[in-house]
């Protein structure tokens, strides 16, 4: 089939290149989010997808709607057959889904419909979910919710990160992906409509969200810090300042109050509302990350000094 492929971040990448080096379809062009700024510089740099894509000499597609009318013409002219998408990161009006004769077949990084949204790993993690997975479906004009074509499913450990996580899922999703679109290709699958019980929500995490609540157990204050890693990244208010923070470690350490430090000779635990956590990494402002040790060795922390 001729294919589209519609996707921006690295996460993207592995189902781009699993189409690609099938041999079976043949990738006309890419759509993906325009140059954005980046860097020290703010100069303006091309999207992961758009990076591979040149490096495979396929057209890109960048347009600023994916309603745009020249985008629009030039999309009816590649005349694709399926348009496979993975975090394109824009919404499609009716008018671009009814061009490809198969349908825009999105990879989601969960199990339908559990996690409909943009950050359904993430709301994984944070849920404390035991099994996660992907889905491929074909999209409609509802959030996330058109029938799906198939699943893989992926545990979920107890020291995952979103970032670990969503690393395995884009590796397992890709092969997903590409034995959906050759499922649709040889009539051998039949998309499912979800069911409308066990529908749940990820919306996008914003910097506010990742605020740790020291007043919270043990077990969400961990959970939340892994959610958020890396992006946004975790953080807390240490002496007016924003204090950027990685993972933490629940420990078995009772007596101190929710946001009370006690700096250790090889760790340094903050309370909760259960037991304390042992921070992992920290990163002060202006400063590089580094291990919650010695930072705690350089700041000097006084007694009764909290996180908040």
């Amino acid at each position: 089939m001729r294919l589209v492929f519609a996707g921006t971040p690295e996460v993207a990448l592995p189902s781009l290149r699993a189409l690609i080096s099938a041999g079976r379809h043949e990738v006309v062009a890419v759509v993906t989010r325009p140059d954005a700024p980046a860097g020290r510089g703010r100069g303006l740099v091309r999207s992961p997808v758009a990076a591979l894509a040149d490096q495979h000499g396929i057209e890109v597609l960048s347009p600023a709607k994916a309603g745009d009318p020249e985008f629009l013409d030039r999309l009816r002219e590649l005349a694709p057959d399926c348009c496979p998408v993975v975090a394109y990161g824009a919404l499609l009006p009716q008018r671009t889904l009814d061009v490809p004769r198969h349908g825009w077949v999105n990879l989601h990084f969960s199990l339908l419909p559990a996690w409909r949204g943009a950050a359904p790993v993430q709301a994984a993690v944070r849920n404390g979910d035991e099994i996660t997975g992907a889905s491929t479906f074909r999209i409609v004009k509802e959030l996330d919710a058109g029938p799906v074509f198939g699943v893989v499913t992926e545990p979920v450990g107890p020291t995952d990160t979103s970032g670990e996580l969503l690393g395995r899922l884009a590796e397992s999703g890709a092969r997903l992906l590409t034995s959906t679109v050759d499922g649709i290709e040889d009539g051998t699958l039949v998309a499912v409509e979800q069911p409308a019980e066990g529908v749940s929500y990820a919306g996008k995490i914003t910097v506010e969200d990742a605020h740790l609540d020291l007043t919270a157990p043990a077990m969400a204050v961990d959970r939340l810090a892994r959610a958020v890693t890396p992006e946004p990244g975790a953080w807390v208010v240490f002496r007016e300042e924003r204090l950027k923070l990685g993972p933490v470690t629940v420990s078995d350490v009772d007596g101190l109050a929710p946001g009370e430090l006690r700096v250790e000779k090889r760790r340094v635990l903050v309370g909760t509302a259960t037991t304390a956590v042992q921070l992992g990494e920290v990163q002060a402002q202006g400063k590089k990350r580094m291990a919650a040790v010695d930072w705690a060795r350089g700041t000097r922390i006084g007694a009764g000094e909290q996180l908040a």
